[in-house]
């Protein structure tokens, strides 16, 4: 027992006399700051991707409500769609949707936009010049055949400041009409199809 006791004595003596004693503390002084950071940042970036998966995900479930629609489509449906965008996508930002039908023309041989409507923010509703600036991005189309075309934004704002700025997540969504050869738009209450 003695002999014991006497081992931890001289280890507890030779611990308090090492001159590198404090160099752990420094450089756990050191190193803190850069590990906290890149932690937060992980969880700045996979807080960033996820926001961008979900809005994505809801402009892909608001072009498949469109593409399933057989009557005309209304103001007060676009507003709704607005108000669904924004409880799906639980953005902490302004947020903004644009709903285009577009048609490739065999005759003048380019898109062109049947109707477009925008809700929220400040961007313009798609026309024909617009619709040319993305044309790279959409399908070929048969001659008449329509797309719709869901376009959203909003901002991720980082909830730690690791020296990341605000980031606009914006979608470009389009599908096919499924039930119907077009999807109308109807500014008044009693339109045909």
């Amino acid at each position: 027992m003695k002999t014991i006791l006497n081992t931890l004595k001289s280890r507890f003596t030779t611990f308090a006399r090492d001159d590198s004693r404090g160099s752990v503390s420094v450089e756990a002084a050191l190193i803190f700051p850069v590990v906290m950071w890149a932690l937060l940042a992980m969880f700045v970036f996979f807080e960033g991707y996820r926001q961008s998966g979900i809005n994505h995900k809801a402009a892909n479930t608001i072009a498949d409500m469109y593409s399933r629609e057989t009557m005309a489509i209304t103001p007060l449906y676009v507003d709704n769609t607005k108000d669904l965008f924004d409880i799906m996508s639980e953005a902490n930002s302004d947020t903004r949707v644009r709903i285009s039908v577009i048609k490739w023309s065999k005759r003048k041989n380019r898109y062109e936009v049947d109707w477009s409507e925008v809700r929220g923010g400040s961007i313009n509703t798609m026309s024909d010049s617009t619709v040319a600036m993305v044309s790279d991005k959409l399908p070929t189309l048969p001659p008449e055949e329509r797309v719709i075309l869901v376009e959203t934004w909003s901002t991720f704002t980082p909830l730690f400041n690791i020296g990341m700025d605000p980031v606009e997540i914006r979608t470009f969504v389009f599908t096919r009409l499924r039930f119907a050869p077009q999807l109308p738009f109807c500014r008044s209450g009693n339109c045909e199809v």
